[in-house]
């Protein structure tokens, strides 16, 4: 095979010419079928890895399969809104009641969280996660030691890791 193509061990007219219908089929669309198949080669394309990927195409399958996976679950989170004229067309998608559900329920744990911090980590927190200021912005506008600013950070993140873990268990 000559270097034109192949691309990480995989046969490129392979993939463009079978692999690309099943992913069509799946998809039910040949332009999601695309798009599937290029964040699929992205993906393995970002694998660190030592050694070369003994089986590429056998590899690129399951990761085709993940990104479908992944987009059927991320397209589920929407609903279809109708258009106001009736005519069937689709104007535009909402969050659907469910994933509004799940993140209703995600803020309230958040808030939960955040309220059992001390107020100057709660502050700290808030202005570095949320209001997007830099350590040493912070440390300037509180008045306080970079040190501190960074224990604060570090007290927030674990406690909300803790959180996460006790409530996954």
């Amino acid at each position: 095979m000559s270097a034109m193509t192949t691309w990480h061990g995989v046969d490129l007219r392979w993939a463009y010419a079978d692999l690309l219908g099943g992913i069509q089929r799946r998809t039910g669309c040949v332009h999601r079928a695309h798009d599937v198949l290029h964040d699929s080669l992205v993906r393995m394309a970002l694998v660190r890895r030592d050694t070369p990927i003994p089986c590429p195409h056998a590899y690129l399958r399951v990761v085709v399969g993940n990104v479908i996976a992944d987009r059927f679950k991320d397209e589920a989170r929407w609903v279809e809104l109708p258009d106001e004229e009736g005519t069937g067309v689709v104007l535009e998608c909402a969050p659907s009641a469910e994933h509004v559900a799940e993140l209703n329920q995600r803020l309230r744990f958040m808030q939960t969280i955040l309220d059992c911090l001390p107020p100057r980590c709660r502050e700290v927190f808030w202005f570095f996660c949320v209001e997007g200021y830099t350590q040493p912005e912070i440390a300037a506008r509180l008045g306080i030691s970079l040190k501190i600013v960074e224990r604060h950070v570090a007290r927030a993140m674990l406690d909300i890791r803790a959180a996460r873990q006790e409530m996954l268990a």
